[in-house]
């Protein structure tokens, strides 16, 4: 009998120890879900569109797509969520454009086409390549815009280098958070290997702060990204019947607004 129960011990730490390996070794697949390339030309998607090639602290050469306006009030960078390419982000653009703000849509390593592979180190140097590119424009204004998991991108990077305003489209005050939520049987804190303290960044900040949420979020519950916004010490704006992927929190008048006033306008 005792044999038969050291037996059963030994499978079941056996399979959690499998199930835990497994998540821990294939996590960043099932964090960042890349579309590929290739593209086609910025100005083929918006007649204004550059495309550019954005070069890492380590080396990397991204293509990113740039949508400037004359006489522009601001510049906005924008660090996509963990799905799809810049090309989904193109109604965006165009939203931004239309209230007189130049645009760079960033692909992170990996996506679009790019080198690399994605991975929390490897997103804070994409980010800041962008940022470079961007302040070589002289910009009037530049405001950092991230969406889900860019809002953890653009906060890390604007503790280091503030923009003049900033706007969290559906942030999270960590990636274990979420985590916690969608994997409750596992130690999701134990085995995060990119951590994304949204929060944690967010209490350093001393720029204005915008945070915009769907309502009925179902990815990033709506509490956490309140709880950004009182982190922030910022404003918050819930979109009322939104989830996390739907269109109107893509280029709606609540994100464009809330980018548009930031940008003093």
């Amino acid at each position: 009998m005792r044999r038969r129960v050291l037996i059963g011990l030994a499978v079941v730490v056996t399979i959690v120890a499998v199930v835990f390996g497994a998540a821990f070794a294939f996590q960043r697949k099932l964090i960042y879900l890349p579309s590929g390339g290739p593209l086609p030309n910025a100005a083929d998607v918006l007649p204004s569109g550059r495309d550019v090639t954005l070069t890492t602290g380590d080396g990397l050469r991204l293509g990113a797509w740039y949508f400037p306006v004359e006489d522009a009030r601001a510049a906005v960078l924008v660090a996509p969520g963990n799905a799809g390419n810049r090309s989904l982000r193109v109604p965006l653009a165009e939203a931004l454009n239309g209230r007189g703000l130049s645009v760079l849509l960033l692909d992170y390593r990996g996506y679009g086409g790019n080198p690399g592979s994605p991975s929390e180190e490897g997103l804070a140097l994409d980010a800041r390549a962008a940022r470079d590119f961007l302040v070589r424009q002289k910009p009037e204004r530049l405001l950092y815009f991230g969406e889900s998991l860019g809002t953890g991108v653009v906060t890390e990077l604007a503790t280091e280098h503030p923009p003049d305003g900033l706007v969290l489209r559906s942030p999270f005050t960590d990636l274990a958070a979420v985590g916690k939520r969608h994997y409750p049987f596992l130690p999701v804190s134990l085995l995060l290997r990119d951590r994304f303290p949204v929060s944690e960044y967010a209490q350093r900040l001393r720029v204005p702060v915008t945070v915009v949420y769907g309502a009925v979020d179902s990815i990033v519950p709506p509490e956490l990204s309140r709880a950004v916004a009182d982190a922030a010490n910022g404003r918050a704006v819930a979109v009322p019947g939104a989830d996390h992927n739907d269109p109107v929190l893509l280029d709606g008048p609540e994100v464009v607004g809330a980018v548009a006033k930031l940008a003093g306008g």
